[in-house]
């Protein structure tokens, strides 16, 4: 910048200019300096709004209106190449015309500065035939008395944008005035350099801080939970706060959702991983066995008890026990299982010997414990030293966005455990699966895809393959009874299938399908299909 003003001052000295305008009376002398002083104060001005750091475009438009001012440049334009660099986009204007005007490569004069990457001037803009004034209004008037300069913006030996201006073609001296817009798009480039520089430093940090942030996911994210959505994000992150700890976590949710597989994840995560982790589901057992089963008996304890035998307490030393269904335990059960959480110890039926248990407890339920707390059915105290660490798990329904990789997930498994090659769901199905209230949650969802599996026979899971539950009407193909109307749904399936499989070719799928391509055009429209909604459409060349 310093040395392009530096230039023009010793320009000025070689013409006998470099003494203050009014040092010369008059004369072409005289009108020369001033031009150069204006020139220099025009630069100097812009210097300073580089400096200033604002917007580009804010930039641009006040580098516009300095020309304007100080030099008279009217109809000023600065374009900037498109991220193909094969057609110029209006980046900002002196005025209110046109900015949704594009220039492709060699196309009129701002094009062809583009493809050449060298200035060019009009000098008369009426007698130029590849002028085409489309961004800006002129009238005849203008045409024939002004001139048209444009040079482009050159950046590491690449052409990425032009600046143009109106020249009154009778008080301005061309070759100068190109100088000076040369030096000014010398700026603008270096300007843009820095911008792209900081945006491509700021892009590398997002993409950065988005990998360590996907990383972590993955270091959080259990490998038995499938699950992408925000609520299991939050449930990954707090098996990770806590599995490191022997805390014990009560996991609550509906039946179905996945507390074993959380349980487990928390163990497997934890120091305790090399120890056992012993399941015992409460609601199985009546109060006498679950005491057993829990914490162990002597020979002779009750009638059966032919030997002593150890309870799962004692089976998950130094490891984990995780109870299913505490809310079904009796008080007599949960004042014994009280003293194993405060005290770490216990004896087994039948005997006065106290045992101790290095043992963390992971319990689950699915019912209310605060109303049974009220109601007087489940202990207060042991109501809050089972509540240290809660874990809720959201129901199916409230996380949709991971029904379809739960879908995918279990066909993958369960159609190799099957020995049936199952590639994929229909969209009618998938569409069916999103709307179904999945009261059974992922355990039934688990379900479905199974007897779709079974249902399956080329290699597409079809709505008509899930179970009766999901068939209601309106959201299946099999909802409406006619064969005309199931005969539609079917062709609608089979497009739609050859449409994703060949990225919306209509031709393609056309023969595919073994019809022609109109008639695959026909039953888009005639059959609803929203293929603008399913396939991005090919992008029209924007005219000029």
């Amino acid at each position: 910048m310093d040395l392009a003003i530096k230039d023009i001052a010793t320009t000025m000295k070689t013409t006998g200019h470099d003494t203050p305008p009014e040092a010369n009376s008059s004369g072409p002398a005289a009108a020369c300096g001033q031009c150069h002083v204006r020139q220099l104060e025009a630069l100097y001005e812009i210097s300073k709004l580089i400096a200033t750091r604002s917007s580009q475009q804010e930039m641009f438009q006040n580098i516009l209106k300095v020309l304007e001012k100080r030099l008279g440049f009217n109809h000023g334009t600065i374009m900037l190449t498109s991220p193909d660099n094969k057609e110029l986009v209006v980046e900002v204007l002196g005025d209110s015309m046109r900015s949704d005007v594009v220039y492709r490569m060699g196309e009129g004069i701002t094009g062809a500065v583009l493809r050449y990457g060298q200035p060019l001037i009009v000098p008369k803009m009426s007698d130029e035939p590849r002028f085409k004034s489309r961004i800006h209004r002129r009238g005849s008037a203008v045409l024939e008395q002004n001139s048209f300069i444009c040079v482009p913006v050159i950046l590491e030996n690449e052409t990425v944008g032009t600046i143009s201006v109106d020249v009154p073609r009778q008080t301005i001296d061309l070759d100068e005035a190109q100088k000076v817009l040369s030096i000014v798009a010398g700026i603008i480039a270096h300007d843009t350099r820095q911008r792209r520089l900081a945006r491509l430093e700021k892009q590398a940090l997002e993409e950065e801080n988005l990998r360590l942030r996907n990383q972590l996911q993955d270091r959080y994210q259990p490998d038995n939970i499938i699950g992408s959505s925000a609520e299991m994000r939050d449930i990954f992150n707090r098996i990770h706060l806590v599995a490191e700890q022997s805390t014990t976590v009560l996991i609550r949710g509906e039946s179905g959702t996945g507390k074993e597989l959380v349980a487990s994840a928390i163990h497997y995560s934890s120091r305790r991983a090399s120890g056992p982790f012993v399941k015992v589901n409460c609601a199985a057992l009546s109060e006498n066995l679950l005491e057993s089963e829990l914490f162990g008996h002597e020979k002779g304890a009750f009638t059966g008890a032919i030997r002593s035998r150890r309870g799962r307490i004692e089976e998950a030393e130094g490891g984990t026990l995780f109870l299913d269904e505490i809310g079904d335990f009796s008080p007599t059960i949960q004042l014994k299982l009280l003293r194993v959480l405060q005290e770490r110890e216990f004896e087994r039926v039948g005997s006065n010997e106290t045992l101790k248990a290095d043992v963390r407890i992971i319990a689950a339920t699915n019912r209310n414990l605060e109303e049974m707390v009220a109601e007087g059915a489940f202990r207060q105290d042991f109501y809050y030293r089972i509540n240290v660490f809660a874990v809720h798990l959201p129901p199916l329904r409230d996380r949709k966005n991971d029904i379809l990789l739960l879908a995918n997930h279990f066909i993958k498994k369960l159609s190799e455990s099957m020995g049936k090659q199952v590639r994929r769901i229909s969209t009618p199905a998938i569409q069916m699966l999103l709307a179904y209230h999945w009261p059974g949650n992922v355990r039934e969802l688990e379900n479905c895809i199974e007897h779709a599996i079974l249902m399956c026979h080329d290699g597409v899971v079809h709505g008509r393959d899930l179970p009766p539950t999901l068939q209601v009407p309106g959201s299946s193909d099999m909802g409406v009874g006619t064969l005309k109307a199931r005969i539609q749904v079917m062709e609608k399936d089979m497009i739609v299938d050859a449409l994703k499989r060949t990225r919306g070719n209509v031709s393609a799928a056309a023969r595919e399908l073994g019809i022609t391509g109109r008639m695959v055009r026909y039953k888009i429209q005639n059959l609803g299909i929203p293929y603008d909604r399913l396939f991005k459409s090919r992008r029209q060349p924007r005219g000029e």
